[in-house]
């Protein structure tokens, strides 16, 4: 270990700029969302005193209206996970009320046959509604249209085995990444996803092409490495990761058809920029198309379904 007097330390320093995206302060320390809410707090508790006045005196107004007070200054100061205690709460009681129970039923969920005794229905709780799927299709290029959350696209990104590198090459890969980041010009996500491996097919080519090698040996090794893969596809739960780029284009505002229009081609300029941005970080970044954009989507609707192949070995960025 390292004190912290170390000169080496100096070498894993990268100045990234904090809270780049966060909102502009409009009165004082406030934005503009707190400010008004906080105004009409202020009016709204005032305009009780004027209509009050006559019958209550200031004290017990006060009194009265001290916890009311408090409670919205905290849901417009407060903050939980990351966002405004306003948004978190209404996003909460959004998903209070959503329903829990969904189906895929395009043509919609039929009712209960008639001779099912009101009794079992009661119990069964409310029926299942059709699920909605977050996002609208994919296009050709591999871009998702989410609806009035505007466009996506998706890269794969390989791995960088930072701990076997130098310090300064550890300082060249950092600053490069930093610079990627501060280069960013909408959201964008970076995704580690862990699904399950099958080794079948692989163990199905090796055992298909032994034959053609050009010496027994070579023959003998390829069929034993095949033996080898369907040993431990028996023996263990093969896990693979994969890195995702996810860049997105949203669509609120005004103009928002010509955003949309728009949105397809800036997530793909996005990710071109990611390719740039990314190579001098040792980080090849590979746009998914619209097939496997689609496969993508499919396989985190259903989580358990093997993914073919072996992934890329795992690294530090």
């Amino acid at each position: 270990m390292t004190s912290p007097e170390d000169p080496t330390d100096a070498l894993y320093a990268t100045r990234i700029p904090a809270d780049i995206s966060r909102p502009d302060r409009i009165l004082g320390p406030f934005t503009a969302r707190q400010s008004a809410l906080l105004a009409a707090t202020a009016v709204v508790l005032y305009g009780g005193w004027w209509i009050t006045r006559p019958f209550m005196t200031l004290l017990a107004y006060a009194a009265l209206v001290v916890p009311v007070a408090g409670a919205m200054a905290a849901l417009a100061l407060g903050r939980r996970e990351g966002i405004g205690l306003d948004r978190f709460l209404a996003a909460a009681l959004q998903h209070a009320r959503t329903p829990k129970r969904r189906v895929h039923a395009p043509e919609g969920v039929p009712a209960l046959p008639g001779f099912v005794p009101a009794r079992w229905a009661k119990n069964a709780g409310p029926p299942p509604v059709p699920m909605r799927m977050p996002y609208e299709g994919v296009t050709p290029s591999g871009t998702l249209d989410l609806r009035d959350e505007g466009r996506a696209a998706v890269a794969e990104c390989s791995t960088v085995n930072f701990e076997l590198r130098s310090a300064a090459e550890q300082q060249g890969l950092t600053a490069a990444f930093a610079r990627w980041l501060n280069s960013l010009t909408g959201p964008t996500q970076l995704l580690v996803r862990c699904h399950r491996i099958d080794l079948a097919p692989l163990v199905d080519s090796l055992h298909h092409h032994a034959a053609a090698l050009p010496h027994p040996a070579l023959e003998r090794a390829a069929r034993d490495h095949a033996d080898f893969l369907a040993d431990l596809s028996l023996s263990r739960d093969l896990l693979g990761r994969q890195t995702l780029l996810i860049a997105r284009e949203e669509t609120a505002g005004a103009g928002r058809d010509v955003r949309r229009a728009a949105g397809e081609g800036r997530v793909q300029q996005r990710l071109e920029e990611a390719i740039r941005g990314l190579a001098p970080a040792e980080i090849t970044v590979t746009p998914l198309d619209g097939p496997h954009s689609a496969e993508l989507v499919s396989a985190t609707g259903n989580p358990e379904s093997p993914a073919h192949g072996v992934n890329r070995p795992e690294g530090g960025l």
